[in-house]
C-alpha cells in the first residue's frame, strides 16, 4: 500500500513559542485515499519538498508554512499468477500461467502411518543390506531378494485387511495426490487452463476449476485442492471451501452447460468452512444452491472422490450421473471423530465410529451409492500417483461412453433415480406421511427404566423362588447378565480411551516373570492399575453417563447379594433342622393342626393352647443354642379370620377410612397428596417424597380422633388373640 509520510515543520526564521513547537518532527502516516481526486492534485506541486496552497483553511503565510516529505512505500505486488518478463517469443503455452501449481522444488518426505509400522523393520534391514553390499562389495543379492519379497508380501497382507479407520488415515495421507495432480496427469499436453473466480467476491483456492481436454475431448474439471505442504496447506484453507468456492463452482457448471461441456468433479475435503463469516456470506444457501443446480444441468456429471468428502461441503460438486471413489477414499456425513464425540463423549472411539459410519467405498459400492471402486497400488495412491491417475481416466472414459448415448432428458432422470431410491424408497409405493420419530437418550448403552424395573423384578422372582442358589436357570440368567456387564465395560472403557492403557498394561504383565519376590515391580503394576481403575470409576460416576451399565451393575449386585443371602439361609435351616429334637418338631406339627383350625373356625382346646405355647419356647431354646437372637415371631402363611370376626375387622377399617378422609377434608391436604403422588411418579429422591409423607400424617394424625379408634383396635386384637390363643398370633 502506498503511504505518505507528512513532517511538519517550522521553516521561517522568526517564529514564536508557538511556531517553535511545531518543529517537534511530529510524523502522520496518511493512507492514499485521503488525497484522493482534485484534493491531492490541488495540493501538492511537487513530489519532495512541496508546499501545502489550499486545504479549506486560511492560507497560511511564509513564515508559517509547513513542509511536507512525501515518501512513497512499493506497495504489495499484484496477485496475478502470471510474471511480468514472460518472454515474447513463446509461441505455446500462454494460459498455464493461470494456475499457481507449479511443481514442487523438493520431494515430499516419507511419512509412515502408525499401522504400518511393522513394515519400518522390514525396510531398515533391506537399506542396511544394500550398505553392506557397497562398502564391502559382496554379493548380498539373495539376501535382498528375500528380505523384499518378505516386505512386499507383509504388504500386501497389511493392505488386504485394512480396517474403516485404517483407510481414513490413507485416504488423508499427507503425500496422497491432489486433485490437480490427477487433472494434469490425464489431461493431455499444454490442454488445461485453470479458471478464477466467482465473479461476486474473491477467487476461493479452496476450489480449483478449469477446462481440459482428455483424448481430444474437451472436459470442464471442478475440485478441491489440498496442500502438498505446511504453506500450501494454509493458503488452500486445508480444502475447506467458503461460499465463494461454491459459487464459481455453480458459475463454471453453469458455463459448462451452456457450452456443452461434460462435468468432472474431483471430491477430497473434510466439508465445508464453518467459521463465522462464511456463514455471514450463505454457505447453507450456497450448497443448496449447487445441489438445485446440479440435478437440472443437460450435460453428463461424473465425480470421483479422490480422498475424503466430509458432508454437504463434498456433496455440493458430488451430485452426478456417475459417482467413483478410490479405493482408500472415504464418505461420511460427519467425521469419526466428531460422531465419537458426540456418540461416546470421546474422539478415541473413532475406530468404532468409523465402523457403524461405513464410510468406505466399499460399503458405499455395496450400498448402491457408488458406482465403482477404482484400485489403488499396494501402498495407496501416493505410491504410485500416475499409476492411479491412469485408473481414474480409465473410469471416466467408460463412464463417459455410457453417459454420452443418452440425450438430454435421459440424462437428468438417469441422475435423479441414481439418488432416489437411497434410504429405501421404491418409485410407485406411497410413502407413510407420518413422521415417526424414535427419541433415545443421549448415551447409547442406556436402557428404559421401565425394562430395567421389570427385568430386574423378574430376576429376584426366579432367584427366590428357585430350589437352591445353583438352579441352572437362575445360573444361566446371571451368567448371561454378567457378559453383558463384561461387554458393556470393554465398551466403556473404549469410549473413556482408555482401551490402549490397558492393552499395554497387559502387554507388560505378559512380559514380567511370574517373581513374588520382586516386590518393586508388583508394585509398579499395581499402581498403574489403581490409576487406570480411578479414571475409569471417575468417568463412571459422571451424571447421565453410562446409564445402562450402572443398571446392568446394579443387577448383578443384587442377584448376588440375594444369592448369597439364599445360601446362608439354606444353610442356617440346615443347621435348625439338625438341632431341633424330635419332640419338638412332633409338637409344630400340633402347632399347624391349630393353625387349619382357627382358619376353619373350629374352637380351640385350652390344652392344646399351652401344649403349642410350650412348643414355641422349646423353639426358642432351641434356637439360641445355635447362636442366633430371637428378635420376635410371625408366620409364613397367616391364616384367614373366623367368620364372626371378619365383620368386625371390615367394620373397624371402614371406620379408620372415613376418619381418614374426614381429615384431610377438614385440613385441606388434597393438594399435597396429589403433590406426594407426582413427586413418585416422578422418581424423586426418598428425602423428598418420605418429607411430603411425613407431614401428611402429621396433620391427619393432628386432627383425628385417635382415641376412639385406638379403643376399638385394641377390642379388635383382643378378640382375635382369645382366639388364637395368642397375642402375637392377632396382629392386624
Amino acid at each position: 500500500m502506498t503511504t505518505l509520510s507528512l513532517i511538519s515543520r517550522n521553516c521561517g526564521s522568526q517564529g514564536g513559542n508557538s511556531d517553535r513547537a511545531i518543529e517537534s518532527g511530529l510524523e502522520t502516516r496518511i493512507h492514499k485515499d485521503f488525497f484522493a481526486g482534485g484534493l491531492l492534485i490541488g495540493s501538492v506541486r511537487r513530489l519532495n519538498g512541496v508546499w501545502l496552497k489550499n486545504l479549506g483553511s486560511p492560507r497560511i503565510e511564509s513564515r508559517n508554512r509547513f513542509h511536507v516529505v512525501a515518501k512513497i512505500r512499493k506497495g504489495k505486488k499484484h496477485d496475478y499468477p502470471w510474471p511480468d518478463d514472460i518472454d515474447p517469443n513463446l509461441s505455446s503455452g500462454h494460459l498455464s500461467y493461470l494456475s499457481y501449481f507449479k511443481p514442487l522444488k523438493e520431494k515430499p518426505k516419507p511419512v509412515t502411518l502408525a499401522f504400518e509400522k511393522p513394515l519400518v523393520d522390514l525396510e531398515k534391514k533391506i537399506v542396511e543390506v544394500r550398505r553392506m553390499a557397497d562398502e564391502t562389495g559382496l554379493d548380498f543379492s539373495d539376501q535382498i531378494s528375500s528380505l523384499e519379497s518378505k516386505y512386499q508380501q507383509a504388504l500386501k497382507d497389511l493392505y488386504a485387511h485394512l480396517t474403516p479407520i485404517q483407510r481414513l488415515t490413507i485416504a488423508r495421507h499427507p503425500n496422497r495426490p491432489t486433485v490437480l495432480d490427477h487433472i494434469l496427469n490425464i489431461t493431455d499436453k499444454d490442454k488445461w487452463v485453470e479458471l478464477h473466480g466467482d465473479r461476486a467476491g474473491y477467487d476461493d483456492p479452496a476450489i480449483v476449476t478449469g477446462i481440459g481436454s482428455i483424448d481430444g475431448k474437451s472436459f470442464m474439471f471442478i475440485g478441491h485442492q489440498k496442500g502438498r505442504n505446511t504453506k500450501e496447506n494454509i493458503e488452500r484453507n486445508f480444502a475447506m471451501p467458503t461460499p465463494h468456492g461454491y459459487r464459481k463452482a455453480l458459475r463454471m457448471m453453469k458455463y459448462a452447460d451452456h457450452h456443452g461441456f461434460p462435468i468432472i468433479t474431483f471430491i477430497d475435503t473434510p466439508g465445508a468452512f464453518a467459521d463465522l463469516k462464511s456463514e455471514e456470506l450463505g454457505q447453507g444457501e450456497a450448497i443448496a444452491q449447487n445441489l438445485r443446480t446440479m440435478f437440472s444441468l443437460k450435460v453428463p456429471i461424473i465425480s470421483v472422490v479422490t480422498g475424503e468428502g466430509g458432508s454437504g461441503g463434498a456433496l455440493a460438486i458430488g451430485c452426478a450421473n456417475k459417482l467413483f471413489m478410490l479405493e482408500n477414499s472415504a464418505f461420511y456425513v460427519a467425521s469419526p471423530e466428531a460422531c465419537a464425540a458426540i456418540l461416546w463423549k470421546s474422539a478415541q472411539a473413532a475406530p468404532k465410529a468409523a465402523e457403524k459410519l461405513r464410510i468406505t467405498a466399499q460399503e458405499h459400492y455395496r450400498l448402491r451409492i457408488a458406482d465403482g471402486v477404482i484400485p489403488e497400488p499396494l501402498g495407496g495412491a501416493h505410491a504410485d500417483p500416475v499409476w492411479t491417475s491412469q485408473q481414474i481416466k480409465l473410469a471416466i472414459t467408460q463412464a463417459m461412453e455410457e453417459l454420452g448415448k443418452m440425450d438430454t432428458e435421459e440424462l437428468i432422470r438417469h441422475r435423479m433415480l441414481k439418488y432416489r431410491p437411497i434410504g429405501g424408497f421404491q418409485e410407485g409405493i406411497p410413502v407413510d406421511p407420518e413422521r415417526k420419530r424414535n427419541m433415545k437418550l443421549s448415551d447409547l448403552n442406556a436402557a428404559e427404566a421401565g425394562d430395567i424395573e421389570s427385568e430386574l423384578e423378574e430376576l429376584k422372582k426366579k432367584i427366590l423362588e428357585a430350589e437352591g442358589p445353583s438352579e441352572p436357570i437362575t445360573s444361566q440368567t446371571i451368567k448371561k447378565l454378567e457378559e453383558d456387564v463384561d461387554q458393556e465395560i470393554t465398551n466403556a472403557f473404549i469410549s473413556m480411551g482408555l482401551q490402549e492403557k490397558l492393552e499395554s498394561l497387559q502387554l507388560e504383565l505378559s512380559k514380567t516373570p511370574d517373581d513374588p519376590n520382586n516386590q518393586t515391580l508388583n508394585w509398579a503394576l499395581k499402581e498403574k492399575v489403581d490409576r487406570i481403575m480411578q479414571e475409569f470409576d471417575h468417568n463412571l460416576a459422571r451424571p447421565g453417563a453410562y446409564l445402562g451399565l450402572k443398571q446392568k451393575l446394579e443387577m448383578l449386585n443384587m442377584a448376588h447379594r440375594l444369592i448369597e443371602h439364599k445360601e446362608k439361609a439354606e444353610k442356617l435351616k440346615a443347621e435348625i433342622n439338625q438341632k431341633v429334637p424330635a419332640e419338638v418338631k412332633a409338637k409344630m406339627e400340633v402347632l399347624k393342626e391349630a393353625q387349619q383350625k382357627l382358619s376353619k373356625g373350629d374352637p380351640f382346646d385350652k390344652d392344646l393352647v399351652e401344649e403349642v405355647e410350650k412348643a414355641k419356647n422349646e423353639l426358642k431354646e432351641v434356637l439360641k443354642s445355635a447362636n442366633l437372637e430371637i428378635i420376635g415371631m410371625t408366620k409364613r402363611n397367616v391364616p384367614p379370620p373366623p367368620p364372626d370376626l371378619a365383620e368386625n375387622i371390615a367394620k373397624v377399617n371402614e371406620e379408620i377410612g372415613k376418619e381418614i378422609e374426614r381429615a384431610i377434608n377438614v385440613t385441606g391436604l388434597n393438594g399435597k397428596i396429589e403433590e406426594l403422588k407426582a413427586e413418585v411418579a416422578k422418581g424423586s429422591s426418598s428425602e423428598t417424597v418420605e418429607k411430603l409423607k411425613a407431614e401428611i400424617q402429621e396433620q391427619i394424625t393432628a386432627v383425628m380422633d385417635v382415641t376412639t379408634l385406638k379403643e376399638k383396635f385394641e377390642n379388635l386384637n383382643v378378640d382375635l388373640a382369645s382366639h388364637a390363643g395368642t397375642a402375637d398370633n392377632g396382629r392386624l
